[in-house]
């Protein structure tokens, strides 16, 4: 009740101010539930949001998982220059995989319009010819290879479920559904379980629900608890941010503070293989909690937010994309400093990174969407406004990733295989091998696809593919969750060696059904 009177004050004032100073702000109709603002009012938060996105993540490209349970120190430099979105574009488009899959997805509600169904989302971005890592590089995989979705976010097919993937490409959703927030959480029901699953699919709800709500306030903690709330309390990801919420309000000057008590009691996983035994933490409610110091301590200033939310390090590209992206939506375009503007400028009618559209055109395409979805939601678009009808936010159901599943053991192994078998034997209720195909002879392309026979505990449970190719390859060898409890043993029997190849294994990963104990307890 008390954030509900708030958010009524918050909105009553905002119509005050722009009746009073004349300036190009929303005009709320309090008690109504309704939110009325000016076409090119929307139009410039649209670009705004887009521009913050774009600004943000070339921001803080250079540093992402360099800094790895580390925060990054002040006198560390963070370059940018007024041609250095258009210089990003050409030496590492990759970096921009948290916008290119989003206007993915825009596309194909253009294309197949807005009730497209997921399996449409899921062939397209499967299909394109750009860089995906993680659980949308597992999903791309289980795609490809008749999994389709919800299962191809599913934790039992994809190790990678509670990663950040979906929490990076959510902005569209949010930013089309302006103070909407359960439309917005219904495209990621439909899109964000292709990829994720859980805590990872969560983090996509929050950040939609994020920049839905920040059309309608300029209060960050408002806005950020109102986004937690549709979240189920019980899971770990709200709890999480919750924790960050508090800690803020207990010291909110020292964002170092908050950063040092979520890395103490939040920075545990048990998901990405890559991570559960290393520094390297690309979780999903990890990066959203830093996201949230970002926006909380960075107090609405625009460089503050993002080199905050770049210092806390792990996927310090993608946080302070999210958090300038909800602070243009929140301020508008007109917000951003000049300074910023410039580069941004010179690439808004270049074609994004691996995609046939511009900045220019996205900009157009989610304000035409955003038309589309207030009429569909019984609000109305006029010729010089639109009046919105504010949703009041529900929870979503409650998922969890690797329910019984617990970390127990790595073997960190770099062996290359070419004529032999890879052979595990393993104690516990699951394993994750890593590893990849690897070229003998330097080629860099090939369609050569290895053929796998997976041996379980003596019999053939499956063949798995291996593609060498890195835009469809498989992410990890093989896993494999929920095994009774126990001895296994595990054999991978590569059935078409090929002289040219080898099979990489850098790793395994093994799960047991209770949390791992302290091997030395009687150690002084």
């Amino acid at each position: 009740m008390k954030n509900q009177v708030q958010h009524i004050i918050t909105l009553f004032a905002f119509g005050i101010l722009a009746i009073a100073c004349n300036e190009k702000k929303s005009a709320a109709t309090g008690f109504s539930g309704e939110l009325t603002m000016s076409k090119a009012e929307l139009k410039d938060r649209i670009r705004g949001g887009w521009a913050g996105q774009t600004i943000g993540v070339t921001f803080g490209g250079p540093t992402e998982f360099r800094f790895k349970g580390t925060m990054i120190q002040e006198y560390q430099p963070i370059v940018w220059h007024d041609h250095y979105i258009k210089e990003t574009y050409e030496l590492d488009p990759g970096l921009y995989d948290d916008v290119y899959l989003d206007l993915t997805f825009v596309n194909i509600l253009e294309k197949v319009g807005l009730n497209a169904p997921a399996d449409s989302f899921a062939l397209e971005f499967a299909h394109e010819d750009y860089k995906l890592w993680h659980a949308n590089q597992a999903a791309r995989y289980n795609i490809l290879n008749g999994i389709m979705p919800p299962a191809s976010g599913h934790w039992m097919n994809n190790p990678h479920a509670d990663d950040i993937d979906f929490q990076i490409e959510a902005d569209f959703a949010g930013m089309m559904t302006p103070g909407m927030t359960n439309t917005g959480a219904e495209f990621c029901d439909r899109i964000g379980h292709i990829m994720n699953y859980g805590d990872g699919w969560y983090g996509g709800v929050f950040i939609s629900s994020l920049y839905s709500l920040a059309y309608t306030s300029d209060d960050l903690h408002y806005i950020v608890e109102k986004a937690l709330s549709t979240i189920p309390t019980q899971s770990k990801f709200h709890q999480t941010i919750a924790d960050v919420i508090s800690w803020h309000r207990e010291n909110p000057d020292d964002w170092k503070e908050t950063w040092f008590k979520v890395e103490k009691n939040h920075s545990a996983e048990k998901g990405c293989p890559e991570g559960v035994f290393n520094s390297f933490n690309i979780d999903a409610r990890l990066n959203a909690a830093y996201v949230v110091i970002g926006l909380l301590y960075g107090n609405k200033d625009f460089y503050k937010t993002m080199d905050i939310a770049t210092r806390c390090g792990q996927d310090s590209d993608c946080n302070p994309a999210t958090a300038a992206g909800i602070l243009g939506v929140m301020g508008g375009y007109d917000s951003i400093p000049a300074y910023w503007k410039v580069a941004l400028e010179e690439a808004e009618g270049l074609k994004f990174p691996y995609m046939d559209i511009t900045l220019n055109d996205v900009y157009a395409l989610t304000y035409k969407h955003t038309l589309q979805l207030i009429e569909q939601q019984n609000g109305k678009v006029n010729d010089d406004s639109v009046v919105i009808k504010l949703q009041e936010p529900a929870i979503v159901p409650f998922e969890e990733s690797f329910d019984g599943m617990f970390p127990k053991e790595e073997r960190y192994l770099r062996q290359e295989f070419t004529d032999k078998n890879i052979v595990v034997d393993f104690n516990g209720n699951g394993v994750v091998v890593l590893g990849n195909v690897k070229s003998r002879c330097g080629e860099s392309k090939s369609d050569y696809v290895a053929l796998l026979d997976i041996m379980l505990d003596g019999q053939k449970i499956e063949q798995v593919k291996m593609p060498f190719d890195y835009i469809v390859r498989k992410y990890d060898i093989y896993h494999k969750y929920k095994l009774k409890e126990g001895a296994h043993h595990l054999e991978i029997v590569w059935t078409n060696k090929h002289p040219e190849f080898s099979l990489y294994m850098k790793s395994i990963v093994v799960y047991s059904e209770s949390p791992a104990k302290d091997l030395n307890p009687t150690r002084n």
